[in-house]
């Protein structure tokens, strides 16, 4: 299986890897810089995904007491078969850049210690070989 991840020129402060593109999706969707018709678009798109992927609840591996308050380490990719989600996410790709953000798309067969995993999507943290962007 491959496993799929787009990320922005960005990096996360906690994880240290490249921004995902939801955070920035979101500030756009939110922001008068935006054609009113790319926001509408983003509006749609994300609310699609606010019914249709679930918000993993670990981001880390550590089970230990206080594991909450942990800088989170892990990173979540697309299942290759997760077909819709990566769809819509090739949408939001193409309005990001068109708003000039560039977004990578990274390919990955081993993404790291799995600490969620669903049909769609898996949370990793990344080995130290993974490409993270």
């Amino acid at each position: 299986m491959q496993y799929i991840r787009f990320v922005v020129l960005r990096r996360n402060r906690d994880s240290g890897v490249s921004e995902g593109v939801f955070p920035l999706a979101y500030r756009l969707r939110d922001s008068a810089h935006v054609n009113a018709a790319d926001r509408e678009a983003l509006a749609d798109h994300l609310g699609w995904f606010e019914k249709n992927l679930n918000s993993p609840t670990r981001f880390n591996r550590t089970k230990s007491k206080g594991f909450y308050r942990r800088n989170t380490r892990g990173i979540a990719w697309f299942k290759d078969t997760a077909v819709k989600h990566l769809r819509r996410m090739h949408h939001i790709k193409t309005i990001l850049e068109r708003s000039g953000h560039p977004v990578e798309m990274i390919v990955e067969s081993r993404v790291g210690y799995v600490t969620h995993d669903d049909a769609f999507q898996v949370v990793a943290e990344p080995f130290s070989d993974t490409q993270t962007g």
